[in-house]
């Protein structure tokens, strides 16, 4: 049995691919782990499972960085998002949002799954397809969910892992804080490097 480790793009793995000596591909085969790159957002990142999600796979790991809602989480803090719901997938009804749950067609909210001591601080995560950028969306997500982080990608794959059966954690770095665009406050390089060296603890102690 095998490890997936899953990330939405290489960059946010670079230090990782380094380290292990990986090849540049985005679907890398080694002996005791995999990884994926699937590209950004949910349909990008189910399709690629799609492809490569096996019952050969004992746990995925799914890497990342992420926008934070508290800010009383220092940017690069490294993170245990153990649920995460899909945000946006539902309906309006004037003022009101019905999620899929609501609606009668499915599941908005997954959970983390695995036995492995992971270590790291817990926290709840919202996948969207848009990322947060106004003071009037970040109230109502905040009202409705209470997250503490937002990703294009992580529900999308406990989605997929709860659908084989396979174990998952989901790990993110946060970059930046929730908040109307400002690139100038962003720390994309200190949350990758983070994120790497705890990538790079965690499977290396895993082989």
């Amino acid at each position: 049995m095998k490890t997936l480790v899953v990330a939405a793009t290489k960059a946010e793995l670079a230090f990782f691919y380094q380290h292990f000596n990986l090849p540049g591909g985005d679907f890398v085969e080694s002996k005791s782990f995999d990884v994926l790159i699937t590209g950004v957002g949910m349909v990008a990142t189910a399709f690629a499972l799609g492809q490569h999600l096996s019952p050969k796979y004992n746990l995925v790991v799914n890497f990342g960085i992420a926008g934070c809602f508290n800010r009383n989480i220092e940017l690069g803090t490294v993170l245990n998002i153990t649920e995460d719901i899909f945000a946006e997938l539902g309906a309006e009804n004037g003022n009101e949002f019905l999620s899929i749950t609501d609606l009668g067609f499915g599941d908005n909210h997954y959970k983390s799954k695995t036995d492995k001591k992971v270590g790291l601080p817990l926290a709840k995560g919202i996948t969207v397809n848009c990322v947060t950028g106004s003071e009037k969306s970040i109230a109502s997500l905040v009202k409705r969910f209470s997250p503490t982080t937002e990703s294009m990608e992580g529900a999308a794959v406990l989605y997929a892992c709860k659908q084989q059966h396979i174990d998952c954690i989901q790990i993110r770095s946060v970059s930046n804080y929730v908040e109307p665009r400002n690139k100038e406050n962003w720390k994309i390089g200190l949350a990758i490097k983070n994120l790497n060296d705890w990538a790079i603890s965690f499977i290396g102690e895993m082989n």
